[in-house]
């Protein structure tokens, strides 16, 4: 890890700790993660972040959904994290990398970990498709807290997780009159890193 990257995903760090500590934030480790179509046709979602190290941030999700099936075909993604209440006038941090699924024995542990009725809910879920009803995804439900009654609940084949390796992070500091402060690290071809403040 060069001393750019580092510095960047420190800086992640902290801003991280500040929104979980500040109590203001409902979800501090809400995302955006935005995919595009290989014609580049975008869509975005909110997701929640649950692991990030010098390899990644991760999130998880069914493989076969919209955004599934878009990083199967166009492995890249953009992520957004919007602190609106921390420090003077909010604060957002943009990261953009290559997605690669995560392993197996994180996919499981994960799963092992959610609470029961998140567990079930991902096998009744056939996500992004089209529901007919909300009964029927309760008849889903009843049926999978039927089939697991009394045991554990296995990770489906088809929910996994995803990990996002930054090729650039970029800080968004915002300032009343939006006279806002931004920093970006990005990641050339040849593997280095640079840093260097923008324009509000």
């Amino acid at each position: 890890m060069t001393d750019l990257y580092a510095e960047a995903l420190s800086t992640f760090a902290t801003l991280f700790g500040e929104a979980k500590a500040a109590g203001t934030e409902i979800e501090p480790n809400a995302m955006t993660v935005a995919t595009a179509t290989p014609d580049g046709r975008p869509s975005a979602r909110t997701v929640l972040l649950k692991a990030f190290d010098e390899h990644g941030f991760v999130f998880y999700t069914h493989t076969h959904s919209q955004k599934g099936r878009e990083l199967q075909d166009n492995p890249r993604a953009a992520l957004l994290f919007l602190w609106r209440t921390l420090r003077e006038a909010g604060i957002q941090v943009r990261v953009e990398g290559v997605v690669t699924p995560v392993s197996d024995a994180e996919a499981d542990a994960y799963f092992a970990s959610r609470p029961r009725q998140s567990q079930l809910g991902a096998w009744a879920s056939i996500q992004s498709e089209t529901l007919d009803s909300r009964e029927a995804f309760e008849s889903r439900m009843a049926e999978v807290e039927a089939r697991f009654a009394g045991g554990d609940v296995a990770r489906p084949a088809g929910w996994s997780g995803y990990r996002v390796a930054p090729d650039a992070l970029e800080f968004w500091y915002g300032a009343q009159f939006r006279l806002h402060e931004r920093w970006r690290y990005a990641c050339d071809a040849a593997g280095a890193w640079s840093k260097r403040m923008l324009f509000p």
